[in-house]
Parts: structure tokens; sequence; C-alpha cells
């Protein structure tokens, strides 16, 4: 890219911060980060909130140092390497090594590399069988020096493609406009949930390494406050638990799974959007969650019985929705009102986790109920794991079913592992639906779900809630 017109690009996406040499971050009050938007490590969402794992990981180490942070959007892995060449921020994001004029963090994450075709394809099926044959990476990877690195009789024809980012070019081979792709391990399994008919063919040697890029004055001192922060986390299992908040749900559901969502997340989901989006409004959890709660539950199937005699959309005991007040678990609009609730009340038991720990938590004592569910906590808090930490929870949840260990519970045994697999589905079903549906602007948008309007009556004693629907 020309060298005006990356000026004019470093000006309209990024503003005039980035465009101007900055000092050391003490003295500007603030950490100032280069990265690339991409599904999972750093997105906006459409209130203006920024999420994402580089995210998350930036933040904390910037408040390990007593600073705020500021992230500015790069147009593509050529900017972020000037930005940071160039003094213009402190750090540039999820960057392999490789430059000679920047220093690096300690690798923070290591992944695979994969040439992925559409399902119909024959070929390719081995290294060889790339020799040739053309294929898109985004313009300024490190995949694409993987690519041109093979060997002669492997070699593939690259082509690089700006203003994309991975998960475009999955959509490409599933639309059919282009026959292969290279991408990251993360986004193949992040892409394979919108597109089951991707097929991941070749697998390219060796892994790339991610870590954090540093430029300009001072760069290896804040570089070695870095590695001693990475260090740290990891150490303290922070780095784990970021991860599995963006990652550690994606491969619970296998191909037939998603297609099937998919199709009737087209058919089923439209006649109950407004009835979600009403849930929402009354318990201010976002409607797509309480829709992937109840397909979780029912498939959307408003007549759905199990052997237990639970009914309903949300699946509800005849306790629960006696306690609820609910006239009949078979009306599907009184259903999801009632899941709201009660899921509502559940997070409310449990203040001392942050969100989305939170809600995590909660759907495992919707499946368990609170019972079982505090017995788990009990049990956590003895083998020293955080009862209010998912990542934690889920490990310690399948102990439920130990003779050893609920013959101490007043609970009794309990079938923690598929509550496990349980909230582990509906975090799949609830990341397809934020990227397919859009969110609903409640009248309540101020409030979280954990301060619900006057008008939406909770049960003061979750003692007296039915042990789960």
């Amino acid at each position: 890219m020309p060298k005006l017109l990356r000026l004019i690009c470093c000006l309209v996406l990024s503003g005039p911060l980035a465009c101007t040499r900055i000092e050391p971050p003490e003295t500007e009050g603030k950490l100032v980060v280069a990265v690339r938007e991409a599904p999972a490590f750093f997105q906006e969402g459409a209130d203006a909130t920024t999420s994402g794992f580089e995210h998350d990981l930036v933040t904390a180490f910037a408040a390990s140092q007593g600073l705020r942070v500021q992230f500015i959007k790069a147009a593509d892995f050529h900017d972020l390497t000037e930005m940071a060449q160039a003094g213009r921020v402190h750090l540039a994001a999820s960057m392999p090594p490789g430059n000679d004029s920047l220093q690096y963090s300690t690798p923070i994450r290591a992944v695979k590399q994969w040439v992925v075709a559409h399902e119909d394809m024959t070929e390719p099926e081995q290294l060889s069988d790339l020799a040739g044959r053309p294929v898109e990476v985004v313009a300024g990877s490190a995949l694409a020096d993987t690519l041109r690195g093979l060997d002669e009789k492997s070699r593939p024809q690259v082509v690089e493609v700006a203003g994309v980012t991975e998960m475009d070019l999955l959509a490409r081979v599933a639309e059919r406009k282009a026959e292969l792709v290279a991408v990251h391990e993360i986004h193949l399994d992040l892409g394979i949930n919108f597109h089951p008919e991707l097929d991941a063919r070749v697998q390219l040697p060796g892994k790339l390494e991610f870590g954090w890029a540093f430029g300009g004055k001072d760069a290896g001192a804040l570089r070695d406050k870095a590695d001693a922060f990475i260090a740290g986390v990891r150490a303290d299992g922070t780095l784990a638990r970021i991860h599995d908040r963006y990652f550690g749900h994606i491969k619970r559901l296998d191909a037939a799974g998603i297609v099937r969502f998919l199709d009737d997340a087209r058919a089923r989901l439209p006649a109950w959007r407004r009835d979600f989006q009403a849930a929402q409004d009354l318990s201010g959890i976002d409607w797509r969650l309480l829709a992937a709660l109840a397909y979780q539950e029912s498939k959307w199937d408003p007549l759905a019985t199990s052997y237990t005699n639970v009914r309903g959309m949300m699946m509800l005991t005849e306790d629960t929705a006696d306690f609820l007040r609910v006239a009949n678990r078979l009306d599907g609009a009184e259903s999801i009102r009632a899941g709201a609730r009660y899921l509502a009340q559940l997070m409310e038991q449990i203040p001392g986790a942050e969100l989305p720990d939170r809600q995590w938590l909660a759907l495992s004592a919707y499946n368990l109920g609170m019972g079982h569910f505090r017995g788990a906590r009990a049990i956590a808090k003895g083998m020293k794991r955080n009862p209010d930490v998912w990542y934690e929870m889920k490990q310690v949840l399948p102990q439920l079913a130990r003779p050893e260990i609920y013959a101490r519970l007043k609970s009794g045994a309990a079938r923690g592992g598929e509550a496990v697999i349980m909230v582990e589905n509906i975090r799949n079903y609830y990341d397809i639906l934020s990227r397919l549906e859009p969110a609903h602007a409640s009248p309540y948008a101020g409030l979280s779900a954990l301060r619900l309007p006057e008008s939406f009556p909770v049960q003061p004693a979750m003692a007296e809630v039915p042990a789960g629907p």
C-alpha cells in the first residue's frame, strides 16, 4: 500500500493519535494498543462496548500497571507493524514474531494452521496436493510466509486478500467463491459453527506463536513488564480462564448439530423472537441467551415433554411452574417469561460472580437445581477452586456423580457432567445467535440482568425455590 494511502487509512481508521509518536505509558497515563478486529479476539458490539480475548488480557495488563487502556483498530497486519515500529502505539496485540525492528513478548498462544476447502471438494488431501493451486490468506498474515516456505513440491500460489478477516475467507469457501484458504485453528473452529460445510483438509507444518510486539523508545522496559505479567497470569490461572471464556466451548457441537440449529434458527425462531425479546425487557437478560437456553431445553418446541414430566419451551418442572405461577407450561410465551424470571433469580443468588461467568453458573443451576449447585460450590471451596468462576466450576460439577463426594452432600447425587455439557452447548448457540441476530434495544437497557425493574417481581428466598426445572 503506498505511504500516502496508508497515512489516509491511519487518519480515517484510527484518528490522529495513531499517526503521532506517543510518550511512554506512565507519561501518557494510559496504554495505547493497536489491534485488529477479529471474532473472539477483539470486537466492538452494537452498543460500542468492546470484548474479546486480547481485549480482556490487555486490559488486565494495563490495570496491573495502574493504567487505563486505549485501543486503536489497525487496518491490517502491515498497519499493526507500522504503528508499533513508529512508536504510535505502546504495543501491537496478537502479533507473531519475525520483524527485527520490533521486540516481542513471551508467546501467549500457539495455534495450528490449516488449509480449508468445501466438503464437496475431493482434493487436497495432503501437502503435495497444494502445489501450484491458489490459496487465499489474509494480507500480511504470517500464514502467507508459512505457505511460501513449503517445499517446492507442495508450494501453492499464495493469494493475499486485503481488507478481510479469516472468518470472511471461510465464508468465501462456504459460498464457493474461493476453493482454498489458509486460516488459524481457532478461527476455523469458530467458522465451522456458521458454515458446517467447511472441511479442514491439510494441516500445515509447525504452529504460529502470537504475543505482543513493542516498538519505539522504552520498548524493552515495557516488554519486560509484559513478560512478567504473562508469566503471572499463566501461573495463577487467569490466562486459562480468559481463554475458556472465549474459546472453551467452541468444539462442543458436531456438524450435524450445527446444521440442525442453523435450519431451526431460520425456520422456527422467527415465530418466537418477540416473546424472547419481551422476556429480555422483563429480565434484562439478552434475548439471544434466553433463546439459546430454550433451544437446548426444547428445540423451540412449546409442547416438548420429557419422561420425567418436565414440559414446555423452557422445560419447567411442575413444582417450578407452580412457584412461578405459570398457568400453562405448554403456552410458549408464558414458559419463556417464566424461564427468564427463573434464570434471573438464579443469577441473583450468585452475587460474587462477574458476568459472563454468572450467566454460565446460573445456567448450570437451572439444570441441576440450586441445592445441587450449592453443594458443588461447597465442594469447589474444599478443592481450593473458585466457585464464582465457570472455568473452575465446570471441572468440579462432574464430581457430583462420585459416591465419595455426594455422600457428604445434603442434596445427594447429581449429573453434574450433563450440566456442563448443557451450558457449553448453550454458549455455542448463544455465540451463533449473537452473530446471526441483532441485539434488542430493551427499554431497560441501562439495567443489568441483576437489577430488574420494580414491575418484575423477584422472590426473596431462593432457598424456597424448587430443586430445578
